[in-house]
């Protein structure tokens, strides 16, 4: 077991647990927040929608000149300090420039830190370990997704509608996550400012468009049936707005996401481990077959049995996926390309669920959310097909 968790890997685990707690202590409270600050439902998407442009184009070009420069730990570090600092900002003025500002630089912070992030963690294991490696990380990670709403949870049951004290409180385990960045280290020791000073190592923001050219086949086929997958993978906020449809309080709703998120953290290393013995593939399609079906009944459900099932297999799909797809990626890239590789993939998937969440407002609001969830699924389980036929036996 020590061999597998290696310093470096339980210090990133670690830092992405804290970030989370900050990040997840706000993610229920923010359209209300924003709601309560004068910001209007348009002007609220068009803020999301920015950030995450931000942070999806982000994700591509720091995961490039990762790679060029050999470096892992600027990025990380510098990401996580960028989304910390955010957070007491969007509760200092609410000006809408200044929260566009805020919020942007929060997800600037993700793109920066990403790509390296999973790179340092691939860098760190072996093909035959990395289910159990991003599977470990993702289960800290979400952890802290649990522990923040619940915090949240807490704190507003006793001061009601105190949300600016959220956004200053969440400043805090975002701080320890910035303490523990300094005792990572970078394995290669050459000079990062002789590698900046070379031209060549100077990339534009697009360049790492170029990585599919020189890709190999497998990751094209991969990279092509995740992302198709994005298109149909609607944003998490549909399911919890699906609660609110059958007249449930805010409080089961945040519930809920909380039963998701402890169900997924407790599923994530299990599901590696596993993945690792029978094949990152096989449960990959597992993960979204399970999705599939999920997405399928979660328009028919109406009480809060069928719900928590849904949501029980739901966390399922996510920790049978999440990480998976990461540690597939990696193991189909060259290792000198890691970052790019992630980055590139994580880039285009940020733009087309962005896309997704757009696409299935329109279908909510024009013919109803079960069909909405109906058409997601049939379109998430030909996306299943279409992988059991590429992937080969190769494609652990």
């Amino acid at each position: 077991m020590s061999k597998i968790f290696t310093r470096t890997i339980l210090l990133v685990s670690f830092v992405s647990l804290f970030t989370d707690i900050a990040s997840e202590m706000l993610y229920p409270i923010m359209p209300v927040y924003l709601r309560s600050i004068g910001f209007s439902v348009l002007l609220i998407g068009i803020l999301e929608g920015v950030a995450e442009a931000t942070a999806g184009l982000s994700k591509g070009y720091f995961g490039n000149l990762s790679d060029l420069l050999q470096k892992r730990v600027v990025f990380v570090r510098g990401g996580y300090l960028l989304s910390a600092i955010s957070k007491p900002l969007l509760a200092i003025f609410t000006f809408p420039l200044w929260i566009f500002f805020a919020r942007t630089l929060d997800r600037f912070g993700k793109g920066l830190r990403t790509s390296a992030r999973d790179a340092m963690l691939s860098d760190e294991t072996t093909p035959e370990h990395k289910g159990k490696v991003f599977g470990f990380h993702r289960s800290m990670d979400t952890v802290g997704a649990a522990i923040g709403p619940v915090f949240a949870l807490i704190f507003l049951y006793f001061y009601p509608e105190h949300y600016k004290w959220l956004f200053i409180i969440a400043f805090f385990p975002g701080l320890i996550a910035i303490s523990l960045t300094f005792f990572l280290k970078d394995k290669n020791s050459s000079s990062t400012q002789q590698l900046i000073n070379s031209t060549a190592d100077k990339p534009g923001f697009f360049s790492y468009f170029r990585y599919w050219k020189r890709a190999s086949p497998g990751y094209r086929k991969l990279s092509s049936g995740l992302l198709a997958f994005t298109l149909f993978n609607s944003s998490d906020a549909f399911l919890l707005l699906a609660l609110k449809n059958q007249g449930m309080s805010d409080t089961w709703m945040i519930g809920f996401y909380i039963f998701y998120n402890l169900v997924y953290a407790s599923l994530s290393y299990p599901l590696g481990a596993i993945a690792d013995k029978v094949g990152l593939k096989t449960m990959l399609i597992l993960g979204l077959t399970v999705f599939s079906f999920v997405y399928f009944f979660f328009g028919f459900a109406t009480s809060m049995v069928a719900f928590g099932i849904l949501f029980l297999f739901y966390a399922f799909y996510a920790a049978a996926t999440e990480g998976i797809s990461k540690a597939l990626i990696s193991n189909m890239a060259d290792k000198a390309d890691t970052a790019t590789a992630i980055g590139f993939y994580t880039s285009f998937a940020s733009i087309f669920a962005l896309l997704s969440s757009t696409l299935s407002g329109l279908l909510w609001f024009s013919i109803g959310p079960k069909a909405m969830f109906m058409i997601s699924g049939a379109g998430v389980f030909a996306v299943t097909i279409y992988l059991i036929l590429i992937l080969g036996k190769r494609a652990r």
